[in-house]
């Protein structure tokens, strides 16, 4: 039986991927920064354990408790809308230390253990505001490009290793929390919209609700594509989840 290790798994696209891979027969690692077993279904296969990717010492004992595993999928991430000139660089330093390196601190010290068994496979959980820029996303987007960047040269880097490595790009979804939570960090942490934008933000959030009717993307969508691409190697690296994700990719 296969293990899958995945980070962000309290709601959303993790937690539907938890699941997916729990009901096909795989034992699931599902971290979390704040421990939640009522959130999964109970399981033998199950093990829940707490993950901080921005903390080198919680990586650790997450690696030295998870054992070997033959999937890893990096979920964990924090969304941010805000005005680029009214964001503090604490900010910016800090959606990046969870979106990007994040994902590459837990991939670094789980890498060892893929490359002395020459198998496994890596997918990262992007965005598809990669896809198509939009505004009030600046420095997410950024967090999530750079991210894609990091995946497209791993994945050469570990051919020789036999590890495949993937990148899965959601669509919006109003499933997850991410649009409340943004626009919550938007408030609480050192974001301000300068006066000259206030009028520009107001227009931004009424075509964001206005746009509700449109594709969008489901959190069993992209839990679909990643077990595709952990269990597909025919598959292109890059992979878009969800009906505004793939229409996206097709037209970029």
């Amino acid at each position: 039986m296969k293990t899958l290790l995945i980070t962000g798994c309290s709601s959303g696209f993790g937690l539907d991927t938890a699941r997916a891979f729990l009901e096909r027969g795989w034992k699931v690692i599902a971290t979390m920064r704040k421990p939640r077993e009522d959130v999964l279904p109970r399981s033998e296969h199950l093990r829940v354990l707490p993950l901080d990717v921005t903390d080198p010492r919680s990586i650790q004992a997450l690696v030295e408790a998870a054992g070997p595993i033959d999937a890893l999928v990096n979920n964990a991430g924090v969304g941010l809308m805000s005005i680029f000139e009214g964001t503090s660089m604490e900010t910016i330093r800090a959606t990046f230390e969870t979106n990007t390196f994040g994902a590459m601190a837990v991939t670094q010290a789980l890498l060892p253990g893929f490359r002395q068994r020459r198998a496994g496979v890596i997918v990262n959980v992007s965005s598809g505001t990669t896809l198509r820029p939009l505004p009030l996303l600046a420095v997410y987007t950024a967090s999530k490009a750079a991210l894609n960047a990091f995946t497209e040269s791993l994945a050469l880097e570990l051919q020789p290793f036999h590890v495949r490595v993937s990148l899965v790009i959601p669509g919006r979804s109003p499933e997850t929390a991410f649009a409340r939570n943004a626009q919550a960090r938007m408030q609480d942490q050192g974001v301000t919209v300068p006066e000259p934008y206030a009028d520009f933000v107001r227009g931004v959030f009424e075509r964001r609700t206005a746009q509700q009717s449109e594709p969008f993307t489901r959190s069993l969508d992209v839990a679909e594509v990643i077990w595709r691409a952990v269990n597909d190697p025919s598959l292109p690296l890059r992979q878009p989840a969800g009906a505004d994700a793939v229409e996206m990719a097709r037209s970029s």
